[in-house]
């Protein structure tokens, strides 16, 4: 394995979030961002074909070291790993909204909702799921709020072209046996 293979590793081994290709050549002065990608393609064919619990996977627009998905059941049964808070299903419609609305204002939020979204919205903005992205042109400049890089990370996208389209979520979320 290249030095700069093992320093990445070690990166996204000791790394709380995905790292981008940028953070990532800062490793080595003389790297490329080419070269930091030769040594992430190295890192995962190392953990194809070696046969490890682990993958390099691209996420949030960055790259970061997971379990793969046939242990994750045994790791989570077995408690291993402390487990981030679940969203109730307000916070997760109130998410939903922003991420295929985005930027969107607290009043079309509501709107859409049919209830207010103060404390939703506040519960959002502390995980750090979405965050004011601007400013709208109505009456009082109201906050416009988008999804963030942790909201792909829980997600486990690699960016917003990867959420389903609308039209697929109404196919999946039709009550089976009704005609399309």
């Amino acid at each position: 394995m290249r030095s700069l293979t093992k320093l990445v590793e070690a990166a996204l081994f000791a790394a709380a979030r995905p790292l981008t290709a940028d953070e990532l050549a800062v490793l080595d002065p003389d790297a490329t961002e080419v070269d930091v990608l030769a040594a992430l393609e190295e890192l995962r064919t190392v953990y194809d074909q070696g046969g490890h619990g682990v993958e390099v996977v691209e996420v949030a627009e960055g790259f970061e070291i997971l379990t793969r998905r046939e242990c994750a059941e045994a790791i989570a049964e077995a408690q291993l790993v402390q487990r981030p808070r679940k969203l109730s299903a307000a916070a997760m419609e109130t998410l939903a909204i922003i991420a295929y609305r985005q930027p969107v204002g607290r009043a079309d939020i509501e709107q859409i909702r049919g209830v207010q979204a103060d404390g939703v919205l506040r519960l959002l903005l502390e995980r750090g799921l979405v965050d004011v992205v601007g400013r709208g042109e109505g009456i009082g400049r109201p906050l416009l709020y988008g999804t963030t890089p942790a909201f792909l990370e829980l997600l486990g996208l690699k960016d917003l072209n990867e959420l389903p389209r609308l039209e697929e979520l109404s196919v999946a979320l039709r009550p089976q046996g009704e005609a399309t």
